[in-house]
């Protein structure tokens, strides 16, 4: 057993929840955003403003009318599961050879997966990687070994659980949606204020809403969640963090408050209330739907990626006609929610709290 500890801490391999599930999956969603995400923000600018060459096809897999051609964003969408794999396979600290490896890895599994690729990547490439990891310069002919250790491994495990975890992760997803639909009002509360909450929290909610496939009212919901405790947070620390603050948090994350509110929970209180609010607004008011990247849903004001990916659903609706415009009150909802009802409430319930003593001076503090 010593003998297994002490190869275990020789090659960085560490069974803990901090290493799988918070800085795994907060690599996997930058591996999604560098891939699948700037891939649809590149597809919508170049159709909305006509430019050439986001437009134009660069590559063509195959001949005749089938043949898959894609565009800049097209081909950068395509590569989301090496993406995801590589980014993973570097939070776990992994060789360059094993990272390499870990390419074609995720692309398998992400093709095996479905709907649900994301999810069946994020546990593929944790085992790929630690096996590759586990070999890595232990022979002579590593060179050989690593590589084929590493994508045997990984495509063995994805041909065993890719399919029946994609299949899950697409069901619970559906589920969620279909129970939004059902009652829009308590599960706008439920998804708004656990997205929300998720988002907060050093846990990736957009690899999470990826994964699930979080989309339509389901995903409007959870954007307005993300809004809640990004620009909530933003706004009512505007005292302690003036401007620099205000953008920190507002379009870059409220996860920079967890270190205070590891001191004084109750600072959550506010924000976390508003998304109670703002998330049933959404959902029955405005009926915010969220049908572009499942990711957007989870990333709230973070460089405007949600607005960006509402706004793309908007366009592929009425490009199907499954929408036959966008409107004004669309606006004035995405404006709204997003925006002015995150401010607005969170200052409002911060007010109290204040009062009573329950957030003191410099408990919202950031060290910028």
């Amino acid at each position: 057993m010593d003998k297994l500890k002490a190869f275990l801490k020789r090659k960085d391999i560490v069974f803990s929840v901090k290493r799988y599930f918070i800085d795994a999956m907060s690599a996997m969603a930058q591996g999604l955003f560098c891939t699948l995400l700037v891939g649809t923000i590149l597809n919508t600018i170049g159709t909305q403003f006509d430019i050439g060459f986001l437009k134009a096809v660069i590559v063509s897999i195959g001949s005749g009318e089938g043949a898959a051609t894609y565009t800049i964003g097209g081909l950068a969408s395509a590569m989301v599961g090496p993406g995801m794999a590589v980014a993973i396979g570097n939070a776990l600290h992994a060789p360059s050879m094993v990272l390499f490896s870990l390419i074609p890895v995720g692309f398998a599994t992400n093709a095996m997966g479905g709907a649900g690729g994301p999810l069946a990547v994020f546990f593929v490439a944790i085992i790929a990687a630690e096996f590759g990891k586990a070999v890595s310069k232990e022979t002579k002919v590593d060179i050989l070994v690593t590589p084929i250790v590493t994508i045997l491994i990984g495509v063995g495990a994805a041909a065993l659980i890719a399919e029946p975890v994609g299949t899950a992760a697409t069901a619970f997803g559906k589920m969620v949606m279909w129970a939004t639909e059902l009652h829009p009002f308590f599960m706008g509360i439920i998804v708004s204020v656990v997205v929300g909450i998720v988002l907060t929290l050093p846990i990736s909610s957009a690899a999470i809403c990826a994964a699930l496939g979080l989309v339509g009212l389901a995903g409007g919901a959870a954007v307005a969640g993300c809004c809640a405790q990004m620009v909530g947070f933003a706004v009512m620390s505007f005292k302690e963090n003036r401007w620099g603050g205000l953008v920190a948090q507002g379009i870059g994350t409220s996860m920079l408050q967890m270190g205070n509110i590891v001191k004084n929970p109750r600072i959550w209180i506010p924000p976390t209330l508003a998304s109670a609010v703002t998330g049933p607004v959404a959902t029955c008011v405005f009926k915010l739907e969220m049908n572009g990247a499942a990711i957007s849903s989870g990333m709230g004001t973070c460089g405007f990626v949600g607005q960006i990916g509402i706004y793309s659903g908007w366009l592929a609706d009425v490009a199907s006609g499954a929408k036959t415009a966008i409107t004004g009150f669309d606006w004035l909802g995405l404006v709204l929610i997003c925006f002015v009802l995150p401010a607005v409430l969170s200052w409002l319930f911060a007010l109290p709290l204040r009062k009573w003593g329950w957030i003191g001076e410099n408990d919202l503090k950031l060290e910028l």
